[in-house]
């Protein structure tokens, strides 16, 4: 940014990011749960949200977009995903979520294999989503690694927050790993825990070998030294009610734990509970049928009494295509208002729902004062869109990450405008009359 600052200087231009904009006549969405507004306006300056609102003033030697009517909105934050670190699940080459084979596990940086250029990023971006957390998978053993916040834009600079969480597998997953029971996975994270306190108490020398009597390497202990101090959250895919108690019974033996549950099927059985602990959830909207023993009593009315009771909620998407399909956020979200119709279901009114994928996610991570909405002092990533966000038939026709507007073409593009209406020649020599 600073090399690009001083370009722009001696070329006696203003960088994009510096600009002041205004988007007026909006239909806006905050992202903080609150409902549309028509005639909003929300000014830019220097890749910020300076203000939004009703009434707001646009500053003098603004540029002004004039949104005619249309929706604007924050980006949508995906809350799960493992984008920009898959290409092709079946192609290893192509596929950082996970390293089996490997000796370390906690110490994994999945921010380090993140590639900006992956096809998932441009097509989701051209779909809305401007930041997603990415999450590696595990190998060996419950601890996946260190996780990231990155954005979709089309710089090379993706990484917006590396090591940001650790990621934990309980539940059936973590039973397998850890030697053939919950037990045993219990037992591997307390002691994995008890290991990574005593190491920041007295860390070794430098390497990668293991600790004195100890099961793990020093570069895992140094990992997870920060969530044990509750620097970082610790993201933990669990799933059925009864594992979810144990997860939050964890905190009594570790209290600065920052825990945020991931998928959590049956929350809902046990929302008191995560209410008392202050823990958020970033839950798999769609889960509405027992997929696994873990996830029988799984509903999509979920989230919606989560929110009722009183849960910090976000959408993320374990195990759902979440390597490229982060773009369905905004219509499972949109599946939160369709259940209010649905009788006998719980969902969400449409700013609630809209919350679930932009402020949502955010505050689950710590990260709702940087991104998730429109509020005064966040990073400008802002949507204009074509109908309603929640809608199928909507799709953005700008999007600005830190105040900069991105390309919305992409690979599925390309193809469409290719073969839309195909000329003589264009096609394979097989197509042609």
């Amino acid at each position: 940014m600073k090399r690009l600052a001083i370009i722009a200087a001696l070329l006696g231009a203003t960088p994009l990011a510096a600009q002041t904009v205004a988007i007026t006549n909006a239909k806006l969405v905050v992202g903080d749960g609150s409902g549309p507004v028509d005639g909003g306006t929300v000014v830019i300056s220097g890749g910020r949200v300076t203000a939004a609102g009703r009434g707001v003033a646009v500053p003098g030697g603004a540029r002004v977009i004039d949104a005619q009517g249309r929706w604007v909105s924050p980006g949508l934050v995906a809350g799960f995903s493992r984008l920009g670190i898959v290409e092709v699940d079946g192609v290893r080459e192509t596929n950082d979520a996970g390293a089996d084979k490997s000796d370390f596990s906690a110490a994994l940086d999945v921010s380090l294999a993140v590639n900006p250029r992956e096809t998932p990023i441009a097509i989701n971006r051209a779909e809305g989503v401007t930041r997603a957390v990415v999450a590696p998978d595990t190998g060996k053993t419950i601890f996946a690694g260190q996780g990231a916040v990155i954005d979709l834009g089309t710089d090379a600079n993706a990484v917006m927050r590396p090591r940001a969480f650790q990621f934990v597998e309980f539940g059936e997953g973590a039973a397998a790993t850890a030697g053939g029971s919950r037990p045993a996975a219990f037992a591997m994270f307390r002691n994995a825990l008890l290991e990574a306190r005593g190491y920041a108490r007295a860390p070794g020398p430098g390497g990668g070998g293991r600790i004195t009597d100890g099961m793990l390497t020093k570069l895992d202990a140094a990992a997870l030294v920060p969530m044990v101090e509750g620097r970082v959250p610790m993201l933990v895919h669990v799933e059925r009610a009864s594992d979810i108690v144990q997860v939050l019974d964890l905190v009594r033996e570790f209290p600065a734990l920052k825990l945020v549950l991931v998928g959590a099927s049956e929350a809902w059985m046990v929302a008191p509970q995560i209410v008392a602990a202050r823990v958020p959830v970033l839950a798999s909207a769609l889960a509405d049928l027992p997929a696994s023993f873990e996830a029988l009593a799984a509903t999509q009315s979920n989230i919606g009494r989560l929110q009722a009771a009183g849960v910090t909620v976000g959408i993320g998407m374990i195990n759902d295509d979440e390597a490229r399909q982060a773009r369905l956020i905004k219509q499972y979200a949109g599946n939160l208002v369709a259940l209010t119709r649905v009788p006998g279901a719980t969902g969400l009114d449409w700013g609630r729902a809209f919350a679930t994928i932009s402020s949502g996610p955010a505050a689950a991570l710590g990260l709702d004062g940087e991104i998730g909405s429109l509020r005064p002092g966040r990073r400008a990533d802002v949507v204009i869109w074509d109908g309603d966000p929640l809608e199928l038939s909507s799709a953005p026709v700008t999007v600005m990450i830190d105040g900069v507007e991105q390309s919305l073409v992409n690979r599925q593009t390309k193809l469409r405008d290719r073969y839309a209406v195909p000329q003589e020649g264009v096609l394979p020599k097989a197509y042609e009359r």
